[in-house]
């Protein structure tokens, strides 16, 4: 089933694939956005794990900067949508593998923040937060995730200085757990989402899931309340 043009799902096994595709550098605008809130919601009622992936050497460039840069009347309620999508995915009732095929930066990094179990691809690709290194400053919300799962050794490198990191040493910093060859790395997150979806008892996760994260999920919608208040928004 294709959701949009840029966005498709499959299944294999107990597994909901859903590829990012838009040709380009998979930038996220809201019907994209959109989509992928809605394969999300599918792969929870039908499925025992998710896995997202991107375009071979793209994974996403982040938000698309032609909203982004248009005014804080567009910029802001696409930040939201994308605050709302990662927050679905941290949260979600299933796990969350990430297909990571190539490079993955702003808020691209933040839905690898968002997953459970990330799988890079080996190359020379870049993954991390480069806002303040073209004149953003990070959201509270993705301050609030990069907190959560980045590495403290790496935290204010990764936040404050904005560095970029190959798909290695970003094992090391909290964006990626492992990597895998180019013609491997859909079919590794597949079997990763698999062995999950198999051996884990969809009660018990769930609920563990919530005692793990609840507190930092209503951090986060926080942070997104503040980021919008700070824009002049609600």
């Amino acid at each position: 089933m294709t959701t949009t043009d840029a966005v498709t799902v499959s299944t294999s096994g107990a597994v909901t694939v859903v590829t990012l595709d838009d040709g380009k550098a998979n930038a996220l605008n809201h019907e994209v956005i959109d989509a992928l809130r809605t394969a999300l919601r599918d792969a929870e009622n039908n499925s025992g794990a998710m896995v997202l992936a991107g375009r071979p050497n793209r994974f996403s460039g982040g938000f698309d900067l032609s909203i982004m840069t248009s005014g804080a009347d567009a910029a802001m309620p696409l930040l939201q949508a994308g605050a709302d999508l990662a927050i679905e995915i941290y949260t979600s009732r299933i796990p969350v593998v990430v297909a990571c095929t190539g490079h993955a930066v702003a808020m691209g990094a933040i839905l690898l923040m968002s997953a459970d179990l990330r799988v890079g691809t080996e190359g020379e690709f870049k993954i991390g937060m480069n806002e303040v290194a073209i004149g953003m400053p990070v959201p509270n919300f993705a301050m609030g995730l990069a907190r959560d799962r980045l590495s403290t050794r790496w935290f204010v490198r990764a936040i404050q200085h904005a560095h970029l990191f190959d798909p290695v040493t970003a094992i090391d910093a909290g964006y990626l757990d492992e990597v895998a060859p180019a013609d491997a790395v859909v079919d590794t997150a597949v079997a990763r989402a698999e062995d999950l979806a198999t051996n884990l008892r969809p009660g018990a996760f769930q609920l563990t899931r919530d005692i793990m994260r609840a507190g930092v999920a209503e951090d986060l919608r926080a942070g997104i309340a503040l980021d919008m208040r700070s824009a002049g928004f609600g």
